[in-house]
This record gives C-alpha cells, structure tokens and sequence, in this order.
C-alpha cells in the first residue's frame, strides 16, 4: 500500500470558516486516501498561519522532509499549500526530486500524470493572477479616493478627517514642509525624528517621532 501525508492550514481570520477548517480539511485528506487505498502515515498542521511565506511555516517545512519515493503529499487545496506561483513550483520540483507526488483534493491535481503535473502548474499561475488583478483593483481604488480627497487611510499628519474627507492642518503642513526641507539639506531620517521631539512635536497619535515615521511623512509628500 502506497503511503501518504496530509498538510492542512489556517490562518488566523480564516479558523471561523467551516469550509477550509483544520479539521475539515482533515476529514477531507483522511477520506481521500481511504479511497484511494493509501496509508495516511501522518497529518501536520499550520494552525492560525499565513501562507505567504514557505520558510515561516514549521509543520509544512517537517511534512516535506518526510516525503520519500512514491509517497503523496496531500493537501485539500492548492491555497492550504502556498500562495504564488513560485512557491508552488518550488514545493512541487522538491517533491518531483525526492520521487514523491502532491495531491490537491480541490483541484483534483494529482502529479504522479502528466496531466497532473501540467494542471498544476497552470491553476496555480492562475490563482496568483488573480490576487494580483484583486490587488491592482483595491490600489485602483485607494488611488481614485486620494485623489479626490476622500480618506483612504489613517488620517496623515498634515490633515484631519471632516465627513469623510481630508482637510490640510496648516500648522502640521508648514512642519511637513519644515521637514521636507531638512531632508533636502541632508539631515538624516533620525536626526529629524530627533529634532522634532526636542521642539516638543507630537505624532499623529501623540507619541514620538522615529526615523521610520519620518520616512513615511516624506513618502506621502513626494
């Protein structure tokens, strides 16, 4: 009997949804392979983890250096395993390697065919097209309310919020101007941080000033 392991994942604001659960997912894999006359050899789990980043995810990094020739990966979907293109390519040429197949219930891709190996490669570039085309509307949109002055953001130093829209502060803009000069006279990020606290200057939220808030007040005035 061939022998499998099953990777299930969470990430935080996902634990809720009973569809993609850890032990939906585990009921899922578990069925699979009995089936499909496989030994379910162990389940590792990412609970209340992002996908973004391979290397940050101990349970899958544990469940990969176990494959070994003619064992299956199995996971319920392609989005449990990673989340770009690259990544599942990586996860899969890793596996190809040590003679293992992955199994991804959802997509029924199962890469021991040909066929297999070829959807697999072709849903997961599409998955990250998709965020990409996501990601590109939600900038689209933020741009369109920067520019006609809405509030797409925490409210910055040099304005305040009134009904929905930003107005200049005047006082904090002439700083904001005060510290663009600075900058181009080549003071340092935190020689400025460090000028406004001796002048007694409050950040936006009333705490004090650093280089990395500095660097952002420059970025949004460029």
């Amino acid at each position: 009997m061939k022998k499998a392991i099953g990777y299930i994942r969470v990430s935080t604001e996902q634990q809720a949804d009973e569809g993609i659960s850890l032990a939906a997912q585990r009921a899922k894999i578990e069925a699979w392979c009995e089936l499909n006359d496989y030994e379910l050899v162990a389940i590792y789990e990412d609970a209340g983890v992002s996908g973004k980043t391979v290397s940050k995810r101990p349970q899958l990094q544990a469940a990969l250096a176990e494959m070994k020739k003619g064992m299956a990966l199995v996971v319920y979907s392609l989005s449990r395993l990673a989340r770009s293109t690259k990544n599942c390519i990586e996860i899969a040429d890793e596996l190809k390697s040590a003679g293992s197949d992955l199994v991804s219930l959802t997509e029924k891709i199962d890469t021991s065919s040909a066929m297999g190996e070829f959807f697999f490669t072709l849903i997961a570039a599409l998955g990250q097209m998709e965020r990409k085309v996501i990601g590109e509307r939600t900038k689209a949109a933020l741009a369109h309310k920067k520019a006609i002055g809405e509030k797409y953001a925490p409210v910055p130093f040099g304005y305040k919020e009134i009904e929905g829209r930003l107005e200049v502060v005047k006082h904090e803009a002439l700083l904001v101007a005060e510290i663009n000069q600075k900058r181009a006279a080549g003071y340092t990020l935190q020689s400025i941080a460090h000028y406004l606290n001796e002048k007694g200057v409050m950040g936006k939220q009333g705490g004090k000033w650093y280089a990395s808030s500095v660097s952002c007040i420059l970025k949004r005035a460029a």
